[in-house]
């Protein structure tokens, strides 16, 4: 694996992702402003084939550096987060029956989407999400410690 191609694959990966969000906000805001807004027709092109670029990075970014889904939790979550990502868009540009499901869907969507490039970055799948109890410092075993 040349590492120049690597970083190469790895920018392009970036900036496509990049590309994608900036497409859908724009696409789910025309949605959100008017139901019947209907794109031209490169809009309705390009974002499928930015993702299609931006999938075929990743698949190589993960299958060239080990980090398959099924043997690393940080790419499995992406992987799940993609999913609620591209189902959430489905909902605001085609499902949506009112405004508020397009509200919702969009806002998942986003939410869904920041939350894989939080993990890329990262690399921790729970990445902030952890519960509070779980973090909290163990009790002593002194009991008069709460008596005073």
């Amino acid at each position: 694996m040349s590492g120049e191609l690597y970083q190469l694959i790895k920018t392009v990966h970036i900036a496509t992702a990049f590309v994608t969000i900036c497409v859908f906000t724009y696409r789910g805001s025309m949605k959100l402003r008017d139901s019947e807004f209907t794109p031209p027709l490169w809009l309705k092109i390009f974002p499928h084939t930015n993702d299609t670029v931006l999938l075929i990075c990743a698949i190589y970014l993960a299958t060239s550096s080990r980090q398959l889904p099924i043997s690393t939790d940080w790419v499995s979550a992406k992987v799940v987060a993609l999913i609620v990502y591209i189902g959430m868009g489905m909902v605001v540009m085609r499902f949506a029956r009112s405004k508020t499901q397009r509200i919702i869907a969009f806002a998942l969507a986003i939410l869904s989407f920041s939350y894989i490039v939080l993990v890329a970055f990262s690399r921790i799948p729970t990445n902030g999400f952890q519960l509070s109890l779980i973090q909290r410092a163990p009790l002593p075993l002194n009991a008069t410690a709460y008596n005073q």
